[in-house]
Order: structure tokens, then sequence, then C-alpha cells
């Protein structure tokens, strides 16, 4: 093995088991097609945190606000879906690796966390209300590019989804503190996970307020 492939994330044969198993059923629905998502490093909140999370988002974006979901497929399905109260009058896009989201239309945009600012030019900068971010990986290296892309296009509200572990570097790279609310998933991940916001949240509940 080369030094370059030690510094390339890996997932342990347990959870790729477990993910390629919960791939086999899961689908996207859209009004045209319904595509099979095999992509082995994207995990998918649990319905409850989903539908969550897009009540947050909705809630802090407001009427008629710009939604940015990076590697959060589940959250903006939730979103598309029209079961979250005031999904409606708010809009989203969803930015993803996976190119089989394109069934997404105008909603998708391609995105490899490895060039965090190569975006089309219908993305302009700062223009969502609320950007939410679910780095692919538990590394340094991607949550500092994703926080690349966190700050290109977020006005100012920023609510990130990763390992606990990462706490330190959140608030090192975009000023982000830890939530007591408790993401969940469909398949039960080794790593804890949590949310990190910058700005006055419900999900942050007991934790300190941001001033």
């Amino acid at each position: 093995m080369s030094d370059s492939d030690d510094d390339v994330p890996t997932l342990s044969a347990h959870t790729l088991a477990a993910l390629q198993e919960f791939y086999n059923d899961t689908r996207i629905d859209t009004d045209n097609c319904v595509c099979f998502l095999q992509r082995m490093s994207q995990f998918w909140y649990s319905d409850e945190t989903a539908t969550q999370l897009a009540e947050e988002v909705i809630r802090e974006a407001g009427e008629g606000g710009r939604i940015a979901c990076v590697s959060a497929p589940s959250v903006y399905q939730k979103l598309k879906q029209n079961v979250v109260d005031g999904s409606d009058r708010v809009s989203a896009v969803v930015l993803e690796y996976d190119r089989r989201f394109a069934a997404y239309g105008d909603d998708f945009v391609f995105y490899d966390y490895n060039e965090p600012l190569t975006l089309p030019s219908s993305v302009a900068p700062q223009s969502f209300d609320v950007v939410l971010a679910d780095p692919p990986y538990l590394s340094e290296e991607c949550l500092s590019k994703v926080a690349q892309t966190i700050k290109h296009l977020s006005k100012g509200k920023v609510l990130l989804c990763t390992g606990a572990i990462m706490e330190n570097l959140a608030k090192e790279l975009l000023d982000l503190k830890m939530c007591s609310f408790l993401p969940k998933h469909n398949r039960n991940l080794s790593n804890e996970f949590r949310c990190f916001v910058n700005y006055p949240s419900r999900l942050l509940s007991c934790c300190e307020a941001i001033e």
C-alpha cells in the first residue's frame, strides 16, 4: 500500500455490509423516475431525524428562504415531499456527488468535496439563508474542504451534521457549537453523531446559548 493510500478515509467491513443491505432497499422517488441509490459513503437519516432537520431549516430560512443541502439528500427529499409544514414556502437544492440525483432537475448540483468551490454559475456566493451539510467522511481534510463550500454558499446560518469527534474543528473552521439534539440514522453508526450550529437554534436545547 502506498503512502497516499493511507490518507484515504475508509469504512469498516461491518459498516459497509450494513450500508449495502440498506441501499439495496433504498430508492430515489421522483415524478419521472425511480433510481436506486448505491453510493457507499452516503448515510441516511431516520425518518424522524430527517423530519426534524427539515423543520429546523424551514423555520430558520423563513418565508421564501433558500436552503442548500450539502451531501444531505435525505433532508432534501423530506423537503420535496411536502410533508413538513412550510416546505412549500421555501426552495431547496441538493449538492451531491451521485449524479443519479440529477433526476431532481435544476435542484441538483453536482458536488465533489475534493473541489469545494467548483460550482456552477447558477449557485451564487452567499445566496442561501441556511446551509445544512453532512460531510461524507470523518476527517480533517474532508471537513476543511466542505467548510469552504459552506462559507461560499451561506448568508450566515449553518447547520452541520457530523461526528462528535469533529467538535473542535467545527468550532475552529466555522465557529459552530454542538447541539444536544442527537440525529439518528437508519443503521447504527460506530461513531457518535451530532449537530452543530452558529445561531440560536432550538436544537441547542440545554447547550450554552450562542451570544
